[in-house]
């Protein structure tokens, strides 16, 4: 395999005519090794540096996402688009449609291709899906569809021999026996993932992303160093590792925040992810109070088995990321984090009881939390949790409390840019006609952007120069400027990943 393309150390390097968010006055931010090492009044730069005039444009610190599952966004883009359908009936006309304007294709061992369906939402529904439905439009072509968050697939009878599942007569499998199959789904060529993921990682780049935590389900060290010794360069990736790798990943020394050899810093050893409940959508988030329907939803890991892992996270020196959504979920992870007394993050906090705001802030824990879910679950939320969405998405009470908050998109989910997530968190709207929801939850655009920028906010001295360039300030901008913000390029350590044309060609002053 050939070597990542960034070189390990780069010439210095000036962003000429730069404002930072709120200013008027330019400035000149040099770069030196990767690594911001001024930041100047706008004026005559150092003779013999490279420099790059951005004409009063706006400087900002690279954005993250702080949650993605980055094999199967790049996978989403590349499969059939469920989410605009409005019923069951509805998606199964979309999978209808897609059957007949195909080529089915064969694999390596003659048979038809499954066809793959993403993004559909049931929890909003009045119809209920059933293999039965699924069968009828798929013309015996083995098809599986997965619901937006990932917690549930539908599936027709094809698709439940050929993956040799058992499913009754809705079709859906939910929680660990859908994650199982979703992972099977994405057993592709590497080649042709590591393409998909390749574009998925150019794009992300052009909206201003320097990084990702990546929570795919799967040894995903080794994934990503093929990725980045085969090139793969567009952003900074944190590699999860989930409770089955823990031995393997001790066993080989692995720490979360070290770094991986030969990816010129590019690859970092994540957090350990563990899964506490479901989801909104599946009703199978774990709640203190039943949901109209019947049931708490699903604790997948206690309290006790949850402390033990955080144990032993402690004593591997790896940092926890706990997957919990409902507000039972939520006390759980909170006492399993206090018992312990370690760091972590917990990621979602969709539902919080106002008894727990306080406890992110007193344990130290992050909350890894994805705005735009709050709009796409809105439905869902004043449904199941009818009077009490007060608590919900609770983005301001978890910051006014003293929680650390970290802004992602749960790729492919919610789409992996983080002004989508951003507009999300400042407006608790869409440009769609409805009023904002829970706006009393909204963020201001200052805290919007610190949460996306690993609590840098400005740029400064001695920061690692990981830098997005805006055509407009996010500060003032309108909010349909700032929810889909120009870009004009992004570096990471110095090395342009994304620039509109000509703008990292720069010009070199002789020496004099």
């Amino acid at each position: 395999m050939r070597k990542a393309h960034c070189p390990a150390i780069l010439p210095d390097l000036i962003l000429a005519s730069v404002r930072q968010p709120g200013d008027d006055s330019l400035s000149d931010v040099q770069i030196s090794a990767g690594v911001v090492s001024a930041v100047m009044p706008a004026g005559a730069p150092p003779a013999g540096v490279q420099v790059v005039d951005f004409g009063g444009r706006y400087v900002i610190p690279g954005l993250w996402d702080e949650h993605v599952h980055f094999t199967q966004w790049a996978l989403a883009a590349n499969r059939v688009d469920l989410s605009a359908a409005m019923s069951a009936r509805g998606a199964a006309d979309v999978v209808r449609s897609a059957v007949a304007g195909a080529d089915a294709g064969t694999d390596a061992a003659g048979c038809g291709l499954t066809l793959v369906g993403v993004g559909f939402r049931d929890a909003v529904w009045s119809d209920a899906p059933s293999r039965a439905l699924l069968d009828a439009v798929t013309a015996g072509r083995p098809a599986v569809l997965i619901s937006h968050d990932l917690h549930c697939v539908w599936l027709n009878g094809a698709a439940a021999e050929r993956y040799g599942v058992s499913v009754d007569e809705s079709g859906l499998l939910r929680e660990d026996p859908a994650f199982a199959l979703t992972r099977e789904l994405g057993r592709l060529p590497d080649d042709v993932v590591d393409g998909w993921v390749r574009e998925a990682g150019r794009a992300a780049a052009a909206r201003g992303v320097v990084g990702a935590v990546d929570f795919e389900m799967t040894w995903n060290r080794d994934v990503w160093l093929r990725r980045m010794t085969a090139g793969f360069d567009a952003l900074r990736v944190e590699a999860a590792v989930y409770p089955q790798d823990l031995d393997r990943a001790v066993a080989e020394g692995l720490r979360t925040g070290q770094g991986v050899a030969g990816t010129h810093g590019l690859l970092t050893v994540g957090p350990l992810k563990v899964l506490i409940d479901g989801s909104l959508n599946t009703r199978t988030a774990y709640c203190v109070d039943p949901y109209p329907h019947g049931g708490h939803g699903l604790l997948t890991v206690g309290e006790a088995e949850l402390t033990a892992l955080l144990v032993r996270a402690r004593d591997a020196g790896f940092r926890p990321a706990v997957h919990a959504i409902g507000d039972g979920a939520n006390e759980v992870a909170l006492n399993a984090f206090a018992a312990v007394g370690i760091p972590g993050r917990i990621e979602h906090a969709q539902f919080v009881r106002h008894d727990d705001f306080a406890r992110f802030s007193a344990l130290g824990l992050t909350a890894s939390v994805q705005p735009a879910h709050a709009l796409d679950d809105r439905d869902a939320a004043d449904s199941n949790w009818a009077g009490r969405t007060d608590r919900a998405f609770p983005l301001r009470s978890l910051l006014a409390a003293g929680a650390t908050l970290a802004l992602g998109s749960d790729a492919p989910v919610a789409a992996l840019d983080p002004w989508t997530a951003m507009a999300a968190a400042t407006t608790r709207a869409r440009q769609d006609g409805r009023a904002p929801w829970h706006p009393e939850q909204a963020l201001t655009r200052q805290e919007a952007l610190t949460a996306s920028t690993r609590g840098r906010g400005r740029i400064r001295v001695g920061d690692r120069a990981d830098i997005a360039v805006l055509d407009a300030d996010p500060l003032s901008a309108s909010e349909s400027v700032f929810a889909a913000m120009p870009v004009a390029a992004t570096l990471v350590a110095g090395r342009f990943t994304y620039a509109v044309a000509g703008a990292s060609a720069g010009y070199t002053r002789s020496q004099p």
